[in-house]
């Protein structure tokens, strides 16, 4: 074969191979199918490769689970077997089933039953009256209703128009907090309508009467009723004063 020849067939197969390769790209960017909203879809939901896995920080399944932490989707859903069992309340709400940090907690004996918002009240607790006594007692939550402890302690003892004796007051510590009480009998003036209770005087009454000084501010705790009927929940107002803490 001729040289010439030969070094012109190299050079004209060399230029068709790159005329093809040209050709195949400019095709297949000419007739490229565009991009489905799918595949675009797809494409945005990828993570880099060092992304932690969404099931991990997506954790609204796991902290959304309030119902189960929070207590007030069990305890709200026993009134069948477990209607008895005592509720613990919260002075930053309204004695209301709460778990609340930072606010004086307690527990409801189980006998009482939550009575309806009263005006002034964080909370009401009826309790059923004993044999003998005409009428249910009362225990009243109020939280800062001012004037200090011994002012409010001789204001509950002045709503006896006539005792039974001098009124027993006590002052002991319970979790941590300064708990001051008081125990009264005899004919009972009532408390007036601004506290929620009827005027009038009724004999052979009782009052217990408890104040939990908190950071927060003082929690006033006041059992009124017949005295067999207070007598008879006197140990359940002891326990639920137990149960404090904060």
């Amino acid at each position: 074969m001729n040289k010439p020849n030969y070094l012109y067939g190299i050079i004209g197969l060399l230029a068709g191979l790159i005329i093809g390769y040209i050709g195949t790209n400019y095709i297949n960017q000419t007739y490229r199918p565009a991009a489905t909203a799918g595949d675009q879809a797809a494409a945005s939901n990828e993570l880099p490769p060092d992304h932690p896995p969404t099931g991990a920080t997506g954790a609204t399944g796991a902290t959304g689970a309030t119902g189960a932490t929070g207590a007030t989707g069990a305890t709200g859903d026993s009134s069948g077997a477990a209607a008895s069992a005592p509720s613990e309340m919260t002075s930053s709400n309204s004695g209301s089933q709460s778990g609340g940090s930072g606010a004086v907690k307690w527990t409801m004996p189980a006998r009482w039953k939550a009575g309806p918002p009263k005006q002034m009240r964080a909370a009401t607790y009826l309790i059923p009256a004993a044999a003998g006594d005409g009428e249910d007692a009362e225990c009243a939550v109020f939280m800062n209703i001012g004037g200090g402890v011994q002012a409010n302690i001789d204001r509950w003892a002045g709503q006896f128009e006539k005792t039974d004796g001098p009124p027993v007051q006590k002052r002991e510590t319970i979790n941590g907090l300064l708990v001051t009480t008081v125990d009264v009998s005899g004919t009972f003036k009532g408390g007036g309508a601004m506290m929620g209770q009827s005027s009038g005087p009724k004999a052979s009454y009782r009052l217990l009467g408890a104040i939990a000084e908190a950071p927060e501010g003082e929690v006033f705790f006041k059992l009124t009723g017949p005295a067999k009927t207070v007598t008879a929940a006197q140990n359940d107002f002891q326990a639920m004063l137990k149960s404090l803490k904060k």
